[in-house]
């Protein structure tokens, strides 16, 4: 096996894995073959760049991926490519990411960019109706997917540039690791339907209900929540989601990961939350991000 895997300094959790320029390069031709254009038009071809991927590292790495982010004592991994050299630029990760993806599921249409994935800017200046891109805010802890009629298994995030960045470091914790579980899984609030709606950002019409607790085939409990797009029915709710949103951040055991450019970070969506600290104040800050998520092949 081409690639090596080793365990975070700050969480056994979470799996490190490493790619070096000399296996890189070997993935230039083959994603050469692929347009940016192509890979959104074309949904075959994402298989076939993702097939080239795979063969680089000797057909281990989606064998991998799948195990670890199902597996419910680990489920996320952060990737390192070597990537120093210009040869690998954005759409170098562009495609990168797309390899994971497809190395183990089918993406999401992302309604926010009408595409199976989404690109989008933190900044100093802001004036958008989410906490995703307001720089200076906490994001609290919350998965994806929450608002849309698809199940969302999974999510991947990559870091495609960064400048004048302080602070806004990745947050990441695992619900069987979270102080307040037992409490607010088996609460009965939490069982209950709440409705979910979005931003006018999001380009979803709709709103669904579900409740933020449900069990997982093994019985465990499993999560979907975020805090601005729930619409509490009743007091009990509403109380319920402020206890909630209070556990969750005042977690001991969030880990908080600077992640460098070019690195994804690839989660189970049921039982890890993620969020992002504040950034330090610089009129200069620019951030992009790539986000895929989606469900596992059956």
């Amino acid at each position: 096996m081409n690639f090596k895997i080793s365990n975070h300094p700050k969480s056994i959790r979470v799996k490190v894995i490493q790619f070096l320029e000399s296996d890189l390069d070997k993935l230039l031709f083959p994603f050469k073959k692929h347009s940016i254009t192509s890979l959104e038009y074309k949904p075959f071809s994402r298989f076939s760049l993702a097939k080239s991927l795979d063969e680089v590292f000797e057909n281990k790495l989606s064998k991998k991926l799948f195990e670890i982010i199902n597996d419910r004592n680990t489920g996320t991994v952060i990737v390192k490519p070597e990537i120093l050299n210009k040869k690998f630029d954005k759409d170098f990760l562009v495609k990168l990411s797309t390899g994971f993806a497809y190395l183990v599921g089918n993406p999401n249409f992302d309604s926010m960019t009408d595409k199976y994935y989404a690109r989008f800017y933190v900044k100093h200046q802001d004036s958008s109706d989410s906490y995703l891109r307001k720089a200076y805010s906490n994001l609290d802890l919350h998965t994806d997917g929450t608002y849309v009629k698809e199940k969302t298994d999974w999510l991947i995030m990559t870091k495609m540039e960064e400048q004048g960045v302080s602070g806004g470091e990745s947050v990441i914790l695992h619900l069987d690791d979270w102080e307040h579980l037992d409490e607010l899984s088996k609460n009965p609030v939490g069982q209950q339907d709440f409705i979910w709606g979005s931003p006018k950002s999001k380009n979803v019409e709709y709103k669904v209900e579900h409740p933020v607790f449900k069990k997982d085939k093994n019985g465990k409990p499993i999560i979907s929540y975020i805090d601005q797009f729930p619409e509490p029915k009743n007091m009990e709710q509403g109380l319920f989601l402020q206890r909630l949103s209070d556990c969750l951040e005042e977690s001991k055991n969030k880990i908080e990961l600077p992640l460098p450019v070019g690195s994804t970070i690839f989660s189970n969506n049921y039982f890890w939350l993620h969020g992002r600290k504040p950034f330090k104040e610089n009129t200069n800050l620019s951030r992009e991000l790539l986000r895929i998520r989606g469900t596992f092949f059956n």
